[in-house]
């Protein structure tokens, strides 16, 4: 009897750059309850994960997570009129132990931007503004679950945009696969497929815009198990 011949997979260099906000929005249902340390752990399961392929081995470079650290500031809420310390809550806590557990983890990278405090305020959730609007709400109905607080990050794209550029013009990689769902990336991932980096987008289960397939070689929609 003959033997069948082993496949040999074409082997590439992969790097995986996470956009921690996009992430963090996507996992945000199943992380309720999860310790700083289950929810690395997950992170860094789905990023291994995105490895596996029938057509090719992918060997990975390094693992690129974008995020900003939490923010210390003080902010006053309107409904309690009272000041709110962010450096003590339990979200301050929780999230400084997680970026703690992804930098223990093997091969994984973090580039954290900032977050403003200029633009630090409370904002009216968009259902809570509309029931307002048409009357079936007042201003002396609202409580805290009618507001969310409106943060702004500056320096991730950036972060991301420099390491796609350094990756591909030093050929540091022949793969990249971005986590992501923003069309943000676009001009970078042009740039990176002008260099002859096969580049990959991993929304992670969301609908992307349909002129966006033309910026990209691939798309792994694989969403987070719980």
């Amino acid at each position: 009897m003959g033997t069948e011949k082993a496949v040999l997979k074409h082997e590439v260099t992969t790097a995986i750059l996470v956009d921690g906000g996009f992430y963090r929005k996507r996992a945000y249902s199943l992380w309720n309850g999860k310790t700083p340390k289950e929810c690395a752990d997950q992170l860094f399961e789905y990023c291994i994960n995105l490895l596996h392929d029938k057509r090719e081995q992918r060997i990975l470079y390094r693992i690129f997570y974008y995020d900003c650290p939490p923010i210390e500031g003080n902010v006053y809420n309107p409904i309690t009129k009272k000041q709110v310390f962010l450096g003590k809550t339990d979200e301050f806590k929780w999230t400084n132990a997680f970026f703690q557990e992804l930098r223990h983890k093997r091969k994984m990278a973090l580039r954290l931007g900032r977050l403003s405090t200029n633009e630090l305020h409370y904002n009216i959730k968009p259902d809570s503004f509309k029931k307002l609007m048409n009357g079936t709400k007042t201003l002396d109905d609202l409580t805290e679950s009618d507001l969310y607080l409106n943060i702004v990050q500056k320096g991730v794209d950036m972060r991301i945009g420099v390491d796609i550029s350094s990756l591909s013009f030093k050929k540091q990689v022949q793969q990249i696969i971005l986590v992501s769902g923003d069309s943000d990336f676009v001009p970078a991932a042009k740039q990176a497929r002008r260099e002859g980096i096969d580049f990959i987008l991993a929304p992670m289960g969301a609908g992307i815009k349909a002129d966006l397939y033309e910026h990209i070689d691939g798309l792994i929609n694989r969403p987070l198990d719980k």
